[in-house]
């Protein structure tokens, strides 16, 4: 335990080289089911907890942990299993995402294991939309889910994606904006979709980096100038087969796309993401996910690249 426990804190460094690390784990039972370490701030023992009345069904109380007040979710119930029992050897896997901090609670750790995101699948086509799987692998022959966390929290802690005065959006020439966004969460593509289209925008949606970049080289050997069929093209960071940073290195790289504007946008916020943004050369970064300052990103960058 004391090994997984100092090695969540130094794995960053593998963002951007189109690799990953997976925080292994089980539930309440055999299946083993991971979580990106670049999302993880530490395990611990599960502590004392304090109950909320009316809260969540998933929702087992708070934790005050290092002077900081953190709700622990019951990462089993939030899917749709039975809820883990009441053991002192429970842990909870503290994880930042889209700006807010929260805990997992598990009934295991396994280890850390090192991917390349080649090796990470989209769900298999045909398992309906209630799942929440962002992505599968396999580690020792073993099948490994990586849980969708945003779809979790979306469900558990509402994110708002109304514009209150949305500001309809319109091409210098007069024509409608079109928009590729690319994410592996179903939920937060939707979001970064519906927002979008408060603005006027159409939208054309990727679950993966390798799959927008398929789009875009499609377009381009077809003779379409891609730069002006896509205003922006919008990208989440971490997703399976190829990460955002990687596909905005293979669109700068690529003569037919890389006038495009791209900004990529993650639910882990912080420095590093800023400069790996400038490193890949995207033209901005912004954390995940609120629907105001996203549409307010959008216009800036639109009217800084000439788009509007």
């Amino acid at each position: 335990m004391a090994g997984i426990l100092e090695q969540v804190d130094k794995r960053t460094n593998l963002v951007g080289e189109n690799r990953l690390e997976i925080l292994m784990f089980r539930l309440n039972g055999r299946q083993t089911f991971g979580i990106n370490v670049f999302k993880v701030q530490e395990v611990l023992t599960c502590p004392r907890l304090t109950n909320i009345p009316q809260s969540h069904p998933a929702m087992r109380g708070i934790a005050t942990i290092r002077n900081k007040t953190i709700p622990v979710i019951d990462l089993a119930a939030s899917i749709g299993l039975r809820p883990l029992e009441n053991k002192p050897e429970n842990l909870i896997i503290i994880t930042e995402y889209n700006g807010t901090v929260q805990a997992f609670l598990v009934e295991a750790v396994d280890r850390i294991v090192n991917m390349n995101w080649q090796g990470i699948k989209s769900p298999p086509k045909g398992i309906g939309r209630n799942n929440y799987m962002t992505a599968v692998t396999e580690v020792d022959d073993k099948l490994v889910e990586i849980i969708d966390v945003e779809k979790i929290l979306s469900e558990i802690i509402s994110v708002d994606v109304y514009l209150e005065n949305a500001e309809q959006l319109i091409g210098k020439d007069g024509n409608t904006l079109k928009f590729l966004i690319a994410d592996d969460s179903m939920v937060a593509r939707n979001q970064v979709q519906r927002t979008a289209e408060q603005l006027g925008v159409e939208c054309v949606v990727a679950t993966t980096g390798k799959e927008a970049l398929d789009v875009l080289k499609s377009m381009a050997d077809e003779g379409v100038e891609v730069a002006k069929e896509f205003n922006l093209v919008i990208s989440d960071i971490e997703m399976p087969v190829m990460d955002g940073y990687t596909l905005t290195s293979e669109i700068r790289d690529d003569a037919r796309l890389k006038d495009l504007n791209v900004m990529l946008h993650s639910s882990l916020s912080g420095g590093f993401n800023e400069s790996m943004t400038l490193k890949v050369k995207a033209d901005k970064f912004i954390p995940k996910f609120q629907a105001e300052q996203l549409a307010a990103e959008i216009k800036a960058l639109l009217i800084e690249k000439g788009e509007i």
